[in-house]
């Protein structure tokens, strides 16, 4: 696993990031899904084919495995109705071109794991089993058995905009109309930044507020500065600093002891230090190393070369102690 892919499901992993994206996604922002109802699930997806049958040991030959980012199983309440529901979360840097097939195929384990489950919990526990029908005793799953919902989303994690098929049907391209109503079709459900809208933006109430923000604007040097400048939410939490920083390849520094990240002076402070490095002024590395060279043969004083390139003593030092101590 890559490092990007680590920092983004650590983050989506906390259960108030989890639990926003989904209020946005369906509540329009309202917190109907509390974080502290959800609870983490084995993103591991795995299901036997109907028909297949289970071995003594409980494994067969036939079983279909994939791996999920991240699952959890969250209770909701709303208008007076608890719903009991499985949400997933597929976290992307870049664009998948086949994303419906691949979110259907995780979709379509679910529940047919949700049906082995049951079925495997009727024929252990249910005394009465053989009696049953026999639809549902070659299925294993009653008449009044349910299935929970399954809502998988799909985060993009880059600026560019997601320029991939958003359903299984645009896949498939121009094709006979007649022929694609009897075609299912599988959509899938995206937060792209590059295409949300400030008001968009506004429904978020944690750090995934300002991390995609940040992703959004990070081509756009005149709109980053402008969201950055004298914004009080960019104080985050130190996991959205570093998806921040491993997405849009910003060279902030992050303490492994801080817990929030100012991120405005995190970058005033990364600019100032390119320009101590002399990386905005201009100057290049190669003539640095050039006067330092000429330093340690004794043909400059530190006080000339420092003056060439117009640093003080003491910055003109900082900038190249490496330098300096090399053999």
């Amino acid at each position: 696993m890559g490092k990007v892919d680590t920092v983004t499901k650590a983050y989506m992993r906390k259960n108030n990031i989890f639990a926003d994206a989904f209020n946005y996604l369906i509540y329009e922002g309202k917190p109907v899904v509390d974080p502290e109802q959800l609870r983490e699930l084995d993103t591991t997806e795995i299901a036997l084919p109907f028909g297949s049958q289970e071995k003594e040991n409980g494994q067969s030959n036939d079983l279909v495995q994939k791996y999920r980012d991240i699952l959890k199983f969250a209770v909701v309440m709303q208008e007076d109705e608890v719903a009991y529901i499985l949400l997933g979360i597929e976290n992307q840097t870049d664009i998948h071109y086949a994303m419906p097939v691949r979110n259907m195929i995780y979709d379509a384990l679910q529940y047919g794991k949700q049906v082995a489950d049951t079925a495997a919990n009727h024929r252990k526990s249910d005394k009465s089993f053989r009696k049953r029908t026999s639809g549902e005793y070659l299925s294993g799953f009653y008449k009044e058995d349910v299935l929970k919902p399954v809502v998988t989303l799909v985060i993009h994690f880059g600026a560019d905009e997601w320029d991939a098929p958003l359903s299984l049907h645009e896949m498939m391209g121009s094709q006979n109309e007649k022929l694609m109503h009897y075609v299912q079709d599988y959509r899938i459900h995206l937060i792209d930044p590059a295409k949300l809208t400030e008001k968009d933006l506004k429904k978020f109430t944690s750090s995934l507020r300002e991390v995609i923000e940040y992703i959004k604007y990070s081509k756009d040097k005149e709109k980053l500065s402008r969201i950055l400048k004298g914004n009080s939410r960019m104080l985050i939490d130190r996991e959205a600093a570093l998806v921040i920083k491993a997405i849009t390849n910003t060279a902030i520094e992050i303490s492994e002891k801080e817990e929030k990240i100012d991120m405005c002076k995190a970058i005033d402070d990364m600019l100032s230090e390119r320009e101590a490095r002399g990386e905005i002024r201009g100057i290049e590395i190669g003539e640095l190393r050039m006067l330092v060279k000429q330093v340690k043969r004794g043909r400059l004083t530190i006080e000339e070369a420092a003056e060439d390139v117009a640093m003080s003593v003491e910055k003109f030092r900082n900038v190249t102690d490496d330098m300096l101590k090399e053999g």
